[in-house]
């Protein structure tokens, strides 16, 4: 039936086409071309962009008479009367600040002004990306109002808008052309280690909040739209180069390059093709802290050592010394004992890459809108990734592959996402099975205990030693021959560790996991006469598990499941284009839950005598399916065992455990098998026995995540001033969560008798499981933002407000929602694009209150910081050249943004670009 509707829309698509050619320049008023300017056909969802010369085509089978606007931020627009075909016409724009002029596609799937939007969106065109003062566009993002950019490596920044996120941000959604960028076994996107080529982003556009009544299950707390330029429009060759230096504390001063090129030509109105590539390298910033996180104050003295970024410590032991050296009880006692563990730097792999490569071929076969399109990419990263453990993510592959069928009217679209682990690791685990390659387990904690007590006693010496003094010489004992970081045979056991993908014995993730989707769209307006502007569409995607038992619980094949859905959305304007209606909805289903419908309203009024106020309101509801790991994943990280939550990956998981240790009361069988499915139904709550109070719990099966968004805003041009404010509230329902419980390995939770000597004789697993919270969890806050040009001079502010109701409360009761946002953020700008000829600037400040973080991996304070970016260009337009210098974080106050990950240092650049 899809296939019937999909192939419908394609023929009422290609019925009836004439073609209108208009080709014009677009310069300021000293005659210089203004790159990036938008040209739209008043009243129609139609239009195209200059390129770096100001220039453009525009092909249409809309018939003259017409009348385009054009537009560009910081200038006033203009219209101009079409009509006749082959018309060429010159347009000159006088600086003013217009930015709520500028054209959007992501908020209504349609071309619109952003000051006639129904949501808050955010746009970062060529200008913007042309005088980003951060070393890459990608990182300029964070100077955008309710946009937080959280630095998990050099290679890998993470976007997020109003909160609850992680590295792992599996409630924001980007797209790049149409295709959602997100690794299909990772479930998030990886920032855009793999994704475009900056000399090929036409615009970035960022929609904060739930969307998911136009985009499904993805759209949950914001998307990040990225569209790159067409080869018809803009062709010939551009390059860049990048160079300069990081400079870390920790790591000290390195070089940093990243070059790219693209190149795109049109053989004739039918035909054209491009292809871009670029390469990025330099040194990850690196992570040491060695807080002992079980005993924060602590140094590595103390026997159950378990350092922030120091691992292999995790391994760790009750020992009983008298029981084991048949003493009576508190002659030399007991202690919990860890093995000795490796820093991070011995570990990781810190050679931050990022190799990027897309192409496209278009086909228009008419000469006209209609167009074909087959676009390709292809990423390689290596990057660290912080998630349960800190993972060296070498090599690191996805690519996508793209057939795409539009007009102006409608777009079908079919595209495959497939990633390759490549190289990745595990450092948890490789620390923990270097260690075991060298001495296992058993005998290194038996050549602890009998020097501790041989100590303790005064055996061979006659002097009894100290506790302290025992478990020193205790350590130094079990640790002889132990394998130095450096020589060869640590390095021949760390690779032999880091390529087995059995985390008993190895760290190696192995993951080709892909999907498939097909979606497409198509607006009615020009049927009915342009009367509204009503869209349909729909998505089909299917996934595809393949991580050979390494991730998910697909040790015997790839696990596939699929989802689908379909939307409608209405858009009408009325009283004299004062008064603006928006109404969708959306049907999705996923095979394993019932299907959810998300509706959104949304009703915006322009006022003033001048049309320069807009005041909108809307309210939608939206949902978010459980990722692939929340569902099939079977996965042991050190401090616990991840089983997902889908009905048939319950049996899936099943592990064997060792019991009846020297010294245990339980005298049964010598190891036992547990099944995943005992995490959900066999076990006591973690925070219940971390009370002195085991309490049995039966944790239910995931659901779907909801949410209801009221959102209200305000924007307004007053003279040279731009004003955009806006304010949201949002409820969650059966939020996502994870928690850990213990699972008794002999006898039932609740039992009253062997679970609780399990639990008394260390014969437990932690695990943690994948369900929904029962409380409502509601977030607040809002956003203002001025924009203005004095004397010349672009001026901005914006101020940031998210809240999280009672987020102690919900902490204190064992509620982790992963909220991981200050509660106010501060952000100036200030630059000139012409100080003198062909001469610009730009200043960036931003500013971060301190907040909590809390993750998988550690919780804890992350202090308020400030960051200082600055750049200066000087272009040459005889050689169509940029040249800038510039620097990230120049004060060299080096932060964190998680609790775990290194400390972000400063980026210093040169860069010349070439035809950008």
């Amino acid at each position: 039936m899809r296939t019937i509707l999909f192939l419908a829309l394609i023929l009422v698509g290609t019925i009836g086409f004439s073609q209108t050619t208009i080709n014009g320049t677009v310069v300021d008023q000293n005659n210089e071309p203004i790159p990036g300017a938008n040209i739209v056909i008043v009243g129609k969802a139609i239009g195209t962009v200059t390129d770096f010369d100001g220039n453009f085509t525009l092909q249409t089978s809309e018939e003259p008479p017409f009348e385009l606007r054009i537009s560009s931020l910081g200038y006033s627009d203009v219209t101009e009367n079409i009509t006749s075909n082959n018309q060429t016409i010159t347009v000159v724009l006088n600086e003013t600040q217009t930015f709520l002029d500028e054209v959007v596609i992501s908020a209504s799937r349609t071309p619109e002004r952003i000051f006639e939007s129904p949501v808050s969106v955010e746009r970062f065109g060529l200008k913007e990306i042309r005088n980003t003062t951060a070393e890459s566009f990608y990182g300029g993002l964070q100077n955008l109002k309710g946009v937080d950019i959280n630095t998990n490596s050099l290679t890998f920044q993470s976007v997020n808008t109003r909160g609850f996120a992680t590295f792992a941000n599996t409630r924001f959604l980007q797209l790049v052309d149409g295709m959602d960028n997100t690794a299909p076994g990772l479930n998030f996107v990886l920032g855009n280690l793999v994704g475009m080529n900056e000399l090929d982003v036409q615009s970035v556009e960022i929609l904060p909040g739930a969307s998911s009544a136009l985009y499904g299950a993805g759209a949950f707390n914001g998307i990040l739209f990225m569209r790159s330029k067409s080869p018809f429009d803009f062709q010939g060759i551009s390059a860049y180069v990048k160079t300069g230096l990081t400079s870390q504390e920790a790591a000290g001063d390195n070089n940093y390059y990243d070059v790219g090129i693209r190149a795109a030509h049109a053989f004739s109105d039918k035909l054209a093709a491009k292809v871009s590539f670029s390469i990025l390298e330099g040194e990850d910033w690196h992570a040491n802290r060695t807080d002992d996180l079980g005993n924060p104050g602590a140094d590595r003295t103390n026997p159950a050592y378990n350092g922030l970024n120091v691992y292999g410590d995790e391994v760790g032991t009750l020992l009983n010394f008298d029981a084991a050296a048949g003493l009576p009880t508190g002659t030399v006692g007991s202690a919990f004992v860890t093995r000795t563990g490796y820093n991070e730097t011995d570990l990781a792999n810190y050679n931050a890459q990022s190799i990027k490569a897309d192409w496209s071929l278009n086909y228009r076969p008419f000469g006209n809108d209609l167009e074909l399109i087959y676009n390709g990419r292809i990423g390689r990263g290596t990057t660290i990734y912080q998630g349960a453990n800190r993972y060296s993510v070498t090599g690191f592959k996805m690519q996508q592959h793209k057939v795409e069928l539009k007009n102006d009217n409608f777009f079908i679209r079919g595209y495959i996402v497939a990633e390759n682990s490549g190289d990745a690791y595990d450092t948890r685990f490789a620390g923990i099975n270097v260690n075991r390659r060298w001495k296992g387990d058993r005998e290194w904690f038996t050549d602890y205990a009998t020097t501790f007590i041989g100590a303790r006693l005064g055996v061979g010496t006659g002097v009894q030693a100290t506790e302290e003094q025992a478990h020193a010489a205790a350590r130094a004992a079990a640790d002889t021959g132990r394998l130095v970081p450096g020589t060869p045979a640590f390095q021949s056991a760390f690779n032999s560790v880091i390529s087995d993908g059995d985390f008993e014995t190895g760290a190696k993730f192995i993951d080709n996991t892909k999907f498939r989707h097909v979606n497409g769209n198509y607006n009615i307006a020009h049927l009915i006469d342009n009367w509204a502007d009503i869209q349909i569409g729909g998505s089909f995607r299917e996934y595809e598990l393949n991580s050979a038992g390494t991730i998910f619980t697909d040790i015997d094949g790839p696990i596939t499941y699929n989802e689908y859905g379909g939307y409608l959305q209405f858009q009408k304007k009325l009283v004299d284009d004062r008064l603006k209606l928006t109404l969708s909805g959306r049907y999705d289903k996923n095979e394993f839950f019932d299907g959810f419908f998300s509706p959104r309203a949304g009703v915006a009024v322009t006022i003033g005598e001048n049309r320069n106020h807009n005041i909108r309101a809307s309210v939608q509801q939206g949902f978010r399916n459980p990722t692939t790991q929340d569902l099939f994943i079977g996965l042991n990280v050190g401090n616990a065992i991840l089983v997902g939550s889908a009905p048939d990956n319950l049996d899936r998981d099943v592990r064997t455990f060792d019991v009846s240790e020297p010294g245990q009361a339980f005298t049964g069988s010598e190891t036992v098998d547990v099944v995943g499915r005992a995490a959900y139904e066999n076990a006591f709550s973690l925070v219940s026995v971390q009370a002195g109070a085991p309490t049995a719990v039966n944790t239910p099966l995931i659901q779907p995540e909801e949410i209801t968004a009221f959102e209200v805003g305000y924007r307004s041009q007053l003279g040279k001033f731009t004003i955009d404010a806006s304010g949201y509230y949002n409820i969650y329902n059966n939020f996502i969560s994870q928690t850990q419980v213990l699972v008794p390995l002999y006898g039932e939770a609740g039992d009253g008798g062997l679970s609780l000597l399990a639990l008394q004789n260390d014969d437990f697993e932690v695990y943690q499981v994948y369900t929904n919270s029962q409380e409502e969890i509601t977030s607040y806050g809002g956003t203002f933002g001025i924009d203005t040009k004095l004397a010349g001079f672009d001026l901005g502010a914006n101020y940031t407000y998210t809240v999280l109701e009672d987020a102690e409360d919900l902490r204190a009761r064992g509620v982790r929602v992963n909220f991981n946002s200050p509660e106010h953020k501060v952000k100036l700008s200030f630059g000139k694009t012409d100080l003198f000829k062909n001469f610009g600037f730009g200043v960036n400040w931003r500013w971060s209150d301190s907040f909590f973080w809390e993750a998988s991996f550690a919780d804890g304070d992350v202090p308020a910081y400030s960051v200082l970016d600055a750049q200066i260009n000087y272009s040459v337009p005889k050689i169509k050249s940029v040249f800038k210098a510039g620097g990230s974080n120049l004060l060299a106050d080096e932060y964190f943004q998680a609790v775990g990950s290194g400390l972000i240092g400063s980026i210093y650049y040169l860069s010349w670009t070439i035809n950008p």
